[in-house]
């Protein structure tokens, strides 16, 4: 239930809806007092009326704030800091599990400190998707996916008892099990709401915005249901979900003004994919994005759910569509009651909040495209931001071929055992994947059409490909089977894998052990080609290291032309039965192809009877029995299950923070380091630390799973941490991996962190620009802090890996303009201080002090980039966990 404060502003007004009374918070009447604020971004409005509704209410909200989101009108930059409380918490399993990892051991901590473990308890509604585990190990046949699920299944047991026991144990706490889909999509088409009500402590219904934060970054997706939601670390949702509030700065907001429509044979993703490239090249790190404009109106709400999915790849805290009539279509069509829909309606009209294309409200920074002068691309082969049109793809690839590999040109080898080669620059994986994509009826059914004509002339992929279709909603299946496009993509190789994550989160499964020796054993470069939001370097495969992003049809495409090489616009996808060559242009779908088929095959009712025992979960799931307990009975033995050691030892009163001296570098890295680089969600090495570990545990490799399947385990995460196998420490020059110098010993970073921690010698960590990009895991700090680093220094950091090392006591510091690793000549044998952290300010420079290895000594100085007050108040507590855990037991 949401606590509704004392209104100071006297803003409570009622809407009656269909007969029922509800009380909101009335902009109009706040205008009476703070202002007119009819010209500020729906983002904006949606923060306002949180304020409005907390405000006095013994929470830390005072009409100061209010007034200050009222007064952004006349100074659109960032600002005052804020208290923010959304309506609700989504999970998913790689980032849910650690959560309720926590949750439980903090119930094991506030017992020890004497407190009521009641109070460990979601305030909020919280739902967890299972999503991210499923593994594409069978493909290309129409048992693939009941055999990746009881594969899945027997992989996690665990894990799903440990989830199932969380769903019975804790209140407001909800799990989708596996199967079902990928938590955004069921987010867009289940769980949100638009507009959201609960009863006040007097039995009063209030109406508010649906707004929610997720422990994955595509979180985002839900802005394009004019919902506001972003991503943050578990660290920070836990604390959302204990009733501690989201402290954060008004933002800055960069309107995107869309103009025009598609062009014939263009698709969402390729607008994406633009959009990433031209906000990246603006800057929006921080700050929401807000599309408007009449090219809005063009988009369909699944188009405009696929642009606000990437927001974390052009670097925004969010991307927000605001409700109109495509919204209210989409929800009738996704099986919403009526009632809430006219609610949506009626509540967005009241507050000025309903989009219209000649809405243009007040903005930072603005920029603008028009849609009909977007082209069919790419993005790749290692940041999404990376945009290339299509028929420059192999141009690009060539290009790298020479620059980056050092080959002068393509290269073929045999395939053990097989009647054909591989090369440089093949698409081994071509996986219609993600969040981004399925969730999008037209690229489907592009893919679809795509398929069928390839099918109709007897195309068939190249035989090194690996194909796979995992959906993030069952209602995709539903459709594509009424039409019958399933059976032509199944007669390719895209045969149902599963519902879930699969290929975008690394979870690609192995290659077929002869092309994997082929590539392996002959240095070739890789491809794969996917309809995914993540190409960074080692997520989607050990054995790719070219990866493109491409909508859907491109995927089906590129599996029937095998390789990168060459331009897929104008040499031939295959050979006909006739011998006769086929073009991309020969099975490219019309719009109105597309559009036919959608109206054919979609409709609500699929969606009503797919979500209408959403929690139930098949016979796997139902056959998964535990019980309810206060406290969680830990398994000592578990390899993916234990109870974390940040609440060891921990007393009432934190300790003061001690300044940092004559630390070491455990890495210098570059620029845009990802948390995949930090944290990798995939394949566990079986001569990594982690998978030493493992083996030393009686685990065979077969059964190793992935680093995301076992981040409840921290003894398997700290030793996976910084061990990405593409990852590059400037302190061991041309090696790829984990890797780091201890007294000048080349060694694991982790053998070296635990010598460093025998040694009592604290760590730091150097980067370059945006350090931190990319998935909001939060044991990308976690890691960190167990090696034992107290700081990391670097020139910019990501929204939410910043927020997550401060969740975790770990101190971020930036470089002051102009300063890098390298003007400052930084190295390994160096040695880092940093003095009077116990009076440290939010944004206060600091002063560094380096130690030569010949004793020589300068500074530098440093901006701390813990921003705000509440942010310190969880630093000098050890984290944001401690700082709960010690207000709940104080309370």
């Amino acid at each position: 239930m949401t606590q509704v404060g004392k209104d100071t502003l006297d803003t409570r007004t009622t809407l009656t809806v269909g007969g029922k009374e509800y009380a909101y918070y009335s902009f109009d009447k706040a205008a009476e007092k703070l202002g007119d604020v009819s010209r500020l971004p729906f983002s904006l409005k949606v923060l306002l009326e949180n304020m409005l509704r907390f405000e006095d209410g013994g929470f830390t909200v005072s009409t100061d704030d209010a007034q200050a989101i009222a007064d952004w009108q006349k100074n659109p930059v960032t600002g005052k800091e804020i208290q923010y409380r959304p309506a609700r918490v989504l999970l998913q399993d790689f980032t849910g599990v650690p959560c309720v990892v926590d949750l439980a051991a903090m119930r094991d901590a506030i017992a020890k400190l004497g407190g009521d473990t009641a109070k460990i308890n979601p305030q909020v509604p919280v739902n967890l998707v299972i999503d991210h585990s499923v593994m594409v190990d069978e493909f290309g046949h129409p048992k693939a996916m009941e055999q990746n699920m009881e594969l899945e299944y027997a992989r996690n047991a665990e894990r799903y008892d440990f989830l199932k026991w969380g769903s019975k144990s804790f209140e407001n706490f909800s799990a989708v099990p596996p199967g079902t889909g990928i938590c955004h999509q069921v987010n867009l088409e289940y769980i949100g709401k638009g507009v959201w009500s609960t009863n006040d402590p007097d039995g009063n219904a209030v109406a508010y915005p649906d707004t929610c934060v997720g422990t994955d970054s595509h979180t985002t997706m839900i802005n394009g249901l004019g919902v506001l939601g972003w991503g943050v670390g578990g660290i920070e949702a836990e604390a959302a979900m204990l009733g501690q509030p989201i402290s954060m700065l008004i933002p800055e907001v960069v309107g995107f003004k869309l103009e025009g429509a598609l062009a014939e044979g263009v698709t969402a993703t390729d607008l994406v994919l633009t959009c990433v490239q031209m906000l990246r090249e603006v800057g929006v790190v921080g700050r929401f994005v807000e599309f408007y404009g009449p090219g809005v109106s063009n988009l369909s709400l699944a188009d405009r759910a696929t642009i606000a999915n990437m927001a974390p790849e052009y670097g925004a805290t969010c991307g927000f569509f605001g409700i109109d009539e495509k919204t209210l279509e989409y929800m009738r069509l996704t099986g919403r009651d009526e009632s809430t829909i006219e609610l949506v309606e009626a509540y967005s009209k009241a507050q000025g909040m309903w989009f219209t294309p000649e809405n243009e409200p007040i903005f930072t920074d603005t920029l603008e495209l028009d849609m009909a002068k977007v082209v069919p691309s790419l993005a790749g082969p290692k940041r999404p931001q990376d945009k290339v049109a299509l028929p420059q793809v192999d141009e690009l690839f060539n290009s790298d071929l020479k620059s980056v590999y050092g080959k002068d040109e393509p290269r073929r080898v045999a395939v053990e055992g097989k009647d054909h080669d591989v090369g440089d620059g093949d698409v081994v994986i071509a996986a219609i994947t993600s969040c981004t994509n399925t969730s999008n009826p037209d690229v489907l059914i592009a893919a679809g059409l795509v398929a069928q004509k390839a099918n109709a002339k007897g195309l068939k992929p190249k035989p090194w490909v690996k194909t796979s279709l995992a959906p993030g909603s069952q209602v995709v299946t539903d459709y594509l089977v009424k039409s019958g496009l399933q059976t032509d993509l199944d007669a390719l190789g895209f045969d149902l894998v599963g519902y879930g994550c699969t290929t975008c989160i690394g979870n690609s499964g192995p290659l077929a052990t002869p092309i994997s020796q082929a590539i392996n054993g002959n240095d070739l470069v890789a491809a794969s080609v996917l309809s995914g939001n993540r190409n960074f370097e080692g997520r989607v495969s050990p054995d790719v290291r070219a990866n493109f992003l491409a909508s859907p049809p491109l995927v089906v495409a590129y599996a029937l032309k095998g390789t990168v090489t060459e331009d897929i616009t104008t040499t031939p996808i295959g050979q006909d039965r006739e011998g006769n060559d086929v073009m991309l242009a020969d099975l490219w779908p019309t719009n109105q192809e597309v559009a036919d088929h959608r109206a054919a095959n979609i409709d609500r009712e699929m969606f009503v009877s797919r979500y209408a025992n959403v929690y139930e979960g098949d016979e796997h799931w139902k056959a998964v029995k535990v019980e309810a307990s206060d406290t969680y009975r830990w398994n000592p033995t578990s390899t993916y299950v234990a109870s974390p050691p940040y609440f060891d030892g921990m007393s009432m009163t934190p300790a003061p923070v001690t300044d940092i001296v004559d630390a070491k570098p455990l890495a210098i890295l570059g620029d845009s380091t990802t948390t995949d680089h930090i944290s990798p969600a995939g394949s566990i090495k079986e001569d990594s630390p982690a998978g030493t570990y493992l083996r030393e545990h009686q685990v065979a490799k077969a059964d190793f799973n992935s680093y995301g399947s076992r981040r409840g385990n921290h003894e398997v995460m700290m030793r996976g941490t910084f061990a990405n196998i593409r990852i590059r420490n400037e302190m061991v020059p041309g090696v790829e991996g984990g890797v780091t110098t201890y007294n000048g010993e080349q060694m694991s970073i982790y053998d070296a962190a635990m010598k460093h921690k025998e040694d009592g010698t604290p760590l730091v960590v150097i980067a370059g620009k945006e350090y931190g990009t990319g998935s909001s895991r939060d044991w990308a700090a976690k890691g960190t802090i167990l090696l034992g680093v107290r700081a990391v220094v670097v020139e910019s950091y990501e929204r939410i890996h910043r927020s997550n090392l401060i969740g975790m006591g770990v101190l971020p510091l930036q470089f002051a303009a102009g300063d890098t690793r390298k003007t400052l000549g930084l190295g390994s044998d160096d040695s880092f201080t940093v003095k009077g952290l116990a009076d440290l300010t939010p944004g206060q420079d600091v002063e560094v002090e380096v130690t030569r290895a010949n004793g020589e000594t300068f500074t530098f100085t440093a901006k701390c980039r813990i921003d705000t007050a509440n942010e310190m108040e969880y630093y000098r507590n050890g984290g944001i966990l401690h700082y709960v855990l010690r207000k709940l037991a104080a309370d």
